[in-house]
C-alpha cells in the first residue's frame, strides 16, 4: 500500500523561511555529517575516542591497543586528518595525533554517550 502526501494548503512562509534556515546552517550540516559518517567507522571511533581520552597519540600507540598494523591505522587516520577531524604535530620523528579542536563540539556528545553512567541510554 502506497501512501502520499495529500496537501490540502502550503504554507509559502514556513516553506521559504525553512529554505534559508537550511542555507544558513548548511556549511555546518556538512561539516558535522562528514564528521559522523567517518565516526560511524568502528574503528576510527574507538581511535577518536582514544585520543580525547588521551589528548594525543602515535600510530604505534594505536595500533598496540587496537591490535591493527600501523599502516591500517595510518589509514584510518589519513582520512580523519583529510577531513579536518583530527591534527597532528611532528617531535622528533613521531608524529602525534589530536582531535581537531573545532571538533570537540560535535564529537563530546558522543564521547559522552560512552561514559559508564550513560550505558543504560544506549
Amino acid at each position: 500500500m502506497t501512501k502520499t502526501c495529500i496537501r490540502v494548503y502550503a504554507d509559502e512562509q514556513q516553506i521559504k523561511q525553512c529554505k534559508q534556515d537550511i542555507e544558513k546552517v548548511d556549511e555546518a550540516i556538512i561539516r558535522i555529517a562528514r564528521a559522523l559518517n567517518l565516526a560511524g567507522n568502528e574503528v576510527r571511533l574507538k581511535m577518536l575516542f582514544l585520543l580525547d581520552k588521551e589528548s594525543k597519540m602515535c600510530p604505534c600507540d594505536l595500533s598496540d591497543i587496537l591490535g591493527m598494523t600501523v599502516p591500517a591505522i595510518s589509514q584510518h587516520l589519513r582520512k580523519l586528518k583529510d577531513a579536518g577531524l583530527v591534527e597532528t604535530n611532528k617531535v622528533g620523528q613521531t608524529i602525534f595525533y589530536s582531535i581537531s579542536e573545532s571538533n570537540n563540539l560535535i564529537l563530546n556528545p558522543i564521547f559522552k554517550l560512552l561514559e559508564p553512567e550513560n550505558e543504560s541510554v544506549l
